[in-house]
């Protein structure tokens, strides 16, 4: 398909991001992704947090041209009047803002809900804090790693008998994104089928998109009182689930979720009389034979090469599969006949691979059109074009650090 013809399901809806750092900008570049126009704002001279977090390369922040990709950029002191006025009359053009600030902050600038509706009443406005806009905590300053203890994720991760284990990824925030994509789109179905056309605000935690994601724990607690330790590859709901090392040293993740891929596991291994062995027959049995269950696998598998190995698993249908580095994410052959990631030019590394959009549409595919801008690349743009500024009125804001 040339997507190049192909309109995006998004255009025409506008947004405004001005959060920072990794939630909420993400949520916002999902949309963008889609064909939403992203105005991306920052502070003058401070810009987006963002643009200081990760790895460099000849002095550019790496992760900004992907974090950021399909937004056009400009500058906003929100900390004055003029430039409050500014945003304000930007959310007169707009469907939906976003902000990560912390409970009051754009109450303290007048740009609270109150306001911001009050001037446009379709307006949709995600609001993404560390807490939550309500309770005792709301007040603290939350980011992702705070989330990650505190929804219970990091009990249960990391090597078994080991301390609780932050992950190595901006996790929270990750799965914050995407509900908060989601959540936007439900408030905008949802407004555009009601009768008065009115928008409303959302307010999102961080730590709780990722505390749902902890719900087969939580629930046995509630009603067992398990509480669950980590287990290192293992799994406290399903057997087999663990890391296998082959026989030349690489590993493999394996899952036998369902009660038919434990079976499959068996007759791939030659050992079908296990189906029958009271101590693997069903799920509960397995987890608690769960080391004598490993064994048998991880014995059999150490004998053979991984690529021996994933053929026999995936001949009868159980599931496995290799547990790469990122090096070897760039190379598998299944993940570029995907196209799982797309090839940009750029005017600072030449070129650069970044993931592509996900998930794939039939109809209108998403689409990365450019990557992370400079910071005020599109002010004109924006200023000129959307509130009719002129250049003069431009340069004096600019001056007094307004934009």
């Amino acid at each position: 398909m040339n997507t190049d013809k192909v309109r995006l399901p998004l255009e025409g809806l506008k947004v405004i991001d001005a959060s920072t750092m990794l939630a909420g900008p993400w949520a916002c570049t999902y949309l963008a992704d889609f064909g939403a126009e992203v105005i991306k704002i920052e502070h003058p001279e401070k810009g987006d947090h963002a643009r200081s977090f990760g790895r460099y390369k000849k002095g550019v922040p790496i992760l900004w041209k992907t974090l950021n990709r399909n937004k056009k950029a400009i500058t906003l002191n929100l900390g004055k009047p003029e430039g409050q006025e500014l945003f304000k009359k930007l959310v007169t053009h707009v469907d939906i803002v976003v902000e990560n600030f912390r409970p009051g902050t754009f109450e303290k600038w007048n740009l609270g809900w109150d306001i911001l509706s009050s001037i446009n009443p379709s307006l949709i406005m995600l609001r993404t804090t560390g807490y939550g806009q309500t309770g005792p905590y709301s007040s603290r300053a939350g980011f992702g790693t705070i989330a990650e203890g505190m929804s219970s994720f990091t009990s249960v991760n990391g090597s078994e008998k080991g301390p609780p284990t932050l992950p190595g990824i901006p996790l929270a925030d990750g799965v914050n994104s995407a509900f908060g994509a989601l959540s936007i789109m439900i408030a905008l179905y949802e407004r555009n089928n009601n009768s008065d056309g009115r928008g409303q605000y959302i307010d999102i935690s961080i730590y709780e998109p990722l505390m749902r994601f902890m719900e087969a724990h939580l629930t046995a607690f509630d009603q067992l009182g398990i509480i669950p330790k980590p287990l290192g590859n293992g799994s406290m709901t399903n057997a087999p689930r663990n890391a296998y090392e082959t026989k030349e040293g690489k590993w493999l993740a394996l899952s036998g979720s369902s009660q038919d891929t434990a079976m499959r596991v068996f007759e791939v291994i030659g050992r079908e009389e296990l189906k029958e062995d009271e101590r693997f027959a069903t799920n509960e049995n397995r987890l608690k034979n769960v080391k004598e269950l490993d064994s048998i696998i991880g014995s059999w598998i150490k004998e053979r090469e991984l690529e021996e190995v994933v053929r026999a698993f995936n001949d009868v249908g159980a599931a496995i599969g290799p547990m790469y580095d990122v090096s070897q994410v760039f190379e598998d052959s299944h993940f570029k006949h995907r196209e799982s990631f797309v090839t940009m030019e750029d005017e600072d590394f030449g070129e650069i691979r970044v993931p592509n959009v996900f998930a794939k549409f039939s109809k209108t595919p998403g689409k990365v059109r450019t990557l992370g801008p400079e910071k005020g690349k599109h002010n004109h743009e924006i200023y000129q074009g959307l509130l009719a500024l002129s250049d003069q009125e431009i340069d004096d804001f600019k001056s007094r650090n307004i934009i």
